[in-house]
């Protein structure tokens, strides 16, 4: 007989329809994005500034020993990633890099945490200084060789933009041990 006195539309007592709706939470604070463009824009004009002083002071010139054998500056023109490998797929690491450019953009939307805007920040700037040289730098646009100038012994040679990169890096992969989003919530998984 309940059943039928019931008004169609209106929840029985114990249904879910009754019960407060949990709100969206959204995070607290501010976003972080002047953050992330700060870092970016910092590290990217380290990297360029130092790219241009490489180029004009240190190009066709004998290695500068910085100490003694273990660091010292050298300019090369470095068509491939890390290491040289890769020196036919300039074109492939020059798409990386906008991808990765085009994917912090996108998170920035929802980026709540410091630590995440420098981490991303970093990673902005280092992508956007080597994308530069891939695009700007002969050969050719989007097969340039990027500056590389830092020698320390038995390792790489690498740039301003590459540290930027590997810092932001272990900075992510720390943060995402320690159970922080972007967002600035923290999971316990």
């Amino acid at each position: 007989m309940a059943e039928a006195e019931r008004i169609i539309g209106t929840p029985e007592v114990g249904d879910d329809a009754t019960q407060p709706q949990p709100e969206a939470t959204e995070p607290k604070g501010r976003r972080r994005i002047t953050a992330l463009l700060v870092v970016a824009v910092l590290a990217y004009l380290l990297d360029l500034g130092s790219k241009i002083l490489v180029v004009e002071k240190l190009e066709h010139q004998p290695p500068i020993r910085v100490v003694g054998d273990l660091l010292k500056f050298e300019a090369i023109r470095n068509p491939g990633a890390a290491f040289g490998f890769g020196e036919a797929f300039t074109i492939i690491f020059t798409c990386i890099a906008a991808t990765v450019i085009v994917v912090i953009v996108r998170l920035a939307r929802k980026l709540y945490s410091l630590p995440w805007a420098i981490a991303l920040g970093l990673l902005l700037g280092g992508a956007l200084g080597n994308l530069t040289d891939r695009i700007f730098r002969s050969p050719g646009v989007f097969r340039g060789a990027v500056v590389d100038f830092i020698a320390p012994s038995h390792f790489a040679v690498f740039n301003l933009a590459d540290s930027a990169i590997v810092c932001g890096g272990i900075l992510i992969v720390l943060l995402s041990f320690r159970g922080l989003d972007p967002d600035g919530t923290v999971h316990k998984d």
